[in-house]
């Protein structure tokens, strides 16, 4: 007998409820065991389907224990590696930190450590230039040594206008950091940023 406690709700496509009695889902359950079996009567097999589905991925795999390369809250993560190479990385259940649990930033950062379309070398497009060229990471690093510190002097200020206020600092640099910088580096950034004398600060992680 249908009653309310054999009842769930449903929502279709326009947005309006309705019931979903026990009657309802034996219907629909019979009519998904009928399906399956015209297949079968079809010649088409589910058992590769199947035997697929039951093989994970991590089966042989290593579990390696690491910590989330985002933000500073330091979410505990398992990285399953077969051969050296990253298969699969979830949340670690025995961290007292997320409990296994994981923001979509972290449970999507599989994808940075693979990832088919992921640089590996410096772009640099040259002003006016509609042209990507890879560079060494050297030169990259030296080439914005450079520009630092040529906009540093350019546009340091030691006082104010009239001169009453000292300020020691340069308005034409902003430092952005990224959110897979670690809270130690985000520190030591800080200091570097503010010796330089640049006033904005800000961190990727609370935009």
């Amino acid at each position: 007998m249908d009653g309310p406690v054999a009842e769930a709700a449903t929502q279709s496509s326009t947005g309006a409820r309705r019931s979903l009695s026990r009657r309802d889902l034996i219907k629909l359950s019979g009519g998904t065991t009928a399906a399956i079996g015209a297949l079968g009567a079809l010649g088409v097999s589910l058992a590769p389907s199947v035997a697929q589905a039951r093989t994970l991925r991590i089966q042989n795999a290593r579990a390696v224990p690491t910590i989330c390369p985002y933000c500073a809250v330091g979410c505990g993560m398992i990285a399953h590696t077969i051969n050296g190479q990253i298969v699969n990385i979830e949340g670690n259940p025995d961290s007292p930190i997320n409990e296994g649990n994981l923001c979509p930033k972290g449970a999507a950062s599989y994808q940075l450590a693979v990832n088919e379309k992921r640089w590996t070398t410096v772009k640099y497009r040259a002003p006016n230039s509609d042209q990507w060229e890879d560079r060494p990471l050297d030169w990259a690093m030296d080439r914005i040594a450079q520009l630092v510190k040529q906009t540093r002097d350019d546009t340091f200020q030691e006082r104010s206008p009239d001169g009453q206020k000292t300020l020691m600092s340069t308005t034409a640099i902003f430092s952005l950091g990224g959110a897979t910088i670690d809270n130690e580096w985000n520190y030591s950034h800080s200091k570097l940023m503010r010796g330089l004398g640049i006033v904005p600060i800000e961190n990727q992680a609370r935009i």
